[in-house]
């Protein structure tokens, strides 16, 4: 399908987490329809990821392209979410609650999720315990979040990895999700860093193509 490149509304809003509010964005697409919404997750909050962090606006805009709602939040203790940073673990129960939040929101939607970083180990646990449609990782911090490798994520997943990463090395991750007995399909940029300087574009369109070729957004009752 052709994707979809108007500017989307962006709304703020506030979602019950565990520990307190999460302060939220959502992009919701001129065309968008509420089968499917994308919940994003960020980078590692101590070294100061955020939901406004460009990889994961750049996510963000790709799941708007393919004409999905997406949902970007911050972490407990990050901006105006409550709380305090907790390993990995109270942020994957962030990342639940603000799937749950986006699945009363929208009724009978598909959850799909995307994070970054510290966020794409996170969105990992949650896509396990929500059982997410979709996920996309990009360059996940498999070394920052414990993962279990016996509970993997059962729908399409996409992961992304820049070969230059400084930060989270290519070819541990490559050998982590090769070893996986359901593993990701994994793309490679040639030269591209840890936060895809230069990259962006051609992130979003790896992204937007995957989206592509696995399902077109089946039909549902307008955002709302």
């Amino acid at each position: 399908m052709p994707t979809i490149r108007s500017r989307p509304q962006i709304e703020a809003v506030s979602i019950p987490g565990p520990s307190g509010p999460l302060e939220g964005i959502v992009n919701i697409p001129a065309h968008a329809k509420a089968a499917q919404v994308a919940v994003i997750c960020h980078p590692h909050p101590v070294y100061g990821g955020t939901m406004t962090n460009k990889v994961v606006h750049t996510l963000a805009r790709a799941f708007n392209d393919f004409g999905l709602i997406a949902v970007r939040f911050n972490f407990r203790g990050v901006g105006a979410s409550a709380g305090h940073y907790d390993e990995g673990n109270g942020e994957t129960d962030d990342a639940v609650a603000v799937m749950d939040w986006a699945a009363q929101r929208w009724p009978g939607s598909q959850t799909w999720l995307g994070g970054f970083s510290f966020g794409g180990a996170v969105a990992i646990r949650a896509a396990v315990a929500r059982g997410a449609q979709r996920l996309v990782t990009v360059a996940p911090g498999i070394k920052n979040v414990a993962i279990d490798t016996g509970r993997l994520p059962e729908g399409d997943w996409l992961l992304v990895q820049g070969d230059n990463d400084e930060l989270v090395n290519a070819r541990d991750v490559q050998d982590w999700a090769s070893a996986l007995s359901s593993p990701p399909q994994i793309v490679l940029l040639p030269g591209a860093d840890h936060f895809f300087h230069g990259r962006l574009n051609d992130l979003r369109a790896v992204v937007v193509e995957w989206l592509n070729g696995i399902q077109a957004p089946s039909q549902g009752t307008s955002a709302g």
